[in-house]
C-alpha cells in the first residue's frame, strides 16, 4: 500500500493539469465552430468530444497505473492486434470523406490507424531498446524500418496521408533517440528521393491536389478557398481576438471544417494572438514535461516511449497550425486535445498515460 501510494506521488499533475486545460478550451470551441448548426453530425460534436474526453481521462490513469516494461513485454500480441485493425480497415471499413476508408464500426466508429500510433510506440520502443547495441549496423536499422513499414502501409492504403507521415515521424524521432549513426542518414535521404516519384502516382488526386495548391495557390481557386478564409480569420484576430463566439469568419461559416483541421483559425479569430500562442505554449508545456519524463526514465524502454509521444503531439500541432497559415499543405491532421475526434482525442490522452506511466517510475529529482 505504501509503495503505491509513494508511486503516485510521482504523478506528474502540471501534465495532466495542463492537457485537461487545453480540452476543455477545445470542447468551448468546437461548440463555438458549430453553434447555430442544423448538420446533426455537427449538432453531436460537442456532446461526442466530452463523452470521449471522460474515456481518454480515465485511460490516463488506467495507463498510468499500469508499469509500461508490462506493456513492453506484450509487444508482439499489440503488433498483432494492431496490424489485425488495419487489415480489418481494409474489408470492412466505413468509408468517409474522399472516399477514404479509415473507420470500422463496432457499435461506435473508431479509427485504428489512431489507436495504432500508440502500439507503435511500445513495439517499436520495444524492438529498439532490444537493439540497443546494434544500430551501428544497418541489419538491425532495416529491421525497425520493417517493423513500422507494415503498418504504415496499410494506412497509406486507405488512403490516409497524414497519419502515414505520422508514423515516419515517430520512426525517425525514435530510432534517431535509440542512437541513429550519422553514416545513415544519407542513405534514407537517396532512398527518400528514389521512392518519392513513386508515392506521388500512389496518391489520390486530391492529396495530389493539397500539394499542388500549396505549390500554386492559384491553379485552383476553389480548393484554395479554405486557406484563403483560414488566412483572413488569423488576420481579423488581432492582437486579443473578436470574442467567443463572435467571429465573423466562424458564424458566418465561411470558414469550413471549422470544427477539425481550421479550428485554430476560429481561435485566432475569437482570441487574437494572445489566444493563440497561449495555446501554443500550453502544448509546448505539455511537450516539455513529456521530455523531461524521458530524460529521467530509468531504462531506453521508458525513455523511447516518452520521444514518441511528444513527437505525436509536436508534430501534429506543427502542421495543424502551419495549414491553418499556409506554411504548410492541408493534411487533416488534428489539432492535438483542441480538434473535434473522438479516436484523435484518445490516442493522445493515451499516450499521455504512457507518459505518466514512465514518470511514476523515473528516477526522483
Amino acid at each position: 500500500m505504501t509503495r503505491s501510494t509513494n508511486l503516485w506521488r510521482n504523478f506528474d499533475f502540471v501534465l495532466f493539469g495542463t492537457a485537461l486545460l487545453l480540452i476543455i478550451f477545445g470542447i468551448l470551441m468546437i461548440r463555438s465552430a458549430t453553434l447555430g448548426a442544423i448538420d446533426p453530425d455537427l449538432i453531436g460534436r460537442v456532446p461526442d468530444q466530452i463523452r470521449y474526453a471522460v474515456i481518454g481521462l480515465v485511460l490516463v490513469f488506467v495507463l498510468a497505473a499500469i508499469d509500461y516494461r508490462l506493456l513492453g513485454g506484450l509487444h508482439l500480441w499489440l503488433y498483432i492486434i494492431m496490424v489485425g485493425l488495419l487489415v480489418l480497415v481494409r474489408f470492412l471499413g466505413v468509408e468517409g470523406d474522399a472516399g477514404s476508408q479509415r473507420w470500422i464500426n463496432v457499435g461506435i466508429r473508431i479509427q485504428p490507424s489512431e489507436i495504432g500510433k500508440i502500439i507503435i510506440i511500445i513495439t517499436l520502443g520495444h524492438h529498439l531498446t532490444q537493439n540497443y547495441y546494434k544500430l551501428s549496423g544497418l541489419r538491425a536499422v532495416f529491421m525497425s524500418l520493417l517493423h513500422m513499414s507494415i503498418p504504415t502501409g496499410l494506412i497509406f492504403l486507405q488512403p490516409n496521408l497524414g497519419t502515414t507521415i505520422v508514423f515516419i515521424v515517430i520512426w525517425l524521432t525514435m530510432i534517431w533517440a535509440a542512437g541513429l549513426r550519422l553514416k545513415h542518414i544519407g542513405l534514407f535521404v537517396a532512398v527518400a528521393l528514389i521512392a518519392a516519384p513513386i508515392l506521388w502516382t500512389q496518391m489520390q488526386p486530391y492529396q495530389q491536389q493539397r500539394i499542388t495548391t500549396f505549390i500554386n495557390p492559384e491553379g485552383d481557386p476553389t480548393a484554395q478557398y479554405n486557406i484563403r478564409q483560414a488566412i483572413i480569420s488569423v488576420g481579423s484576430g488581432g492582437l486579443l481576438g473578436k470574442g467567443y463566439a463572435n467571429g465573423t469568419q466562424n458564424t458566418g461559416r465561411f470558414l469550413r471544417v471549422r470544427h477539425t483541421d481550421f479550428i485554430f483559425s476560429v481561435i485566432s479569430e475569437e482570441f487574437g494572438f494572445i489566444g493563440g500562442v497561449t495555446v501554443m505554449g500550453l502544448i509546448g508545456l505539455v511537450i516539455l514535461r513529456i521530455l523531461r519524463g524521458a530524460r529521467n526514465a530509468v531504462d531506453p524502454l521508458g525513455s523511447l516511449i516518452c520521444y514518441g509521444v511528444a513527437s505525436i503531439i509536436f508534430f501534429q500541432t506543427v502542421v495543424s497550425i502551419g495549414m491553418n497559415l499556409n506554411m504548410l499543405p492541408v493534411t487533416g491532421l488534428t489539432l492535438p486535445f483542441i480538434s473535434s475526434g473522438g479516436t484523435s482525442l484518445l490516442s493522445i490522452l493515451a499516450g499521455i498515460g504512457l507518459a505518466e506511466s514512465v514518470i511514476m517510475r523515473g528516477r526522483r529529482v
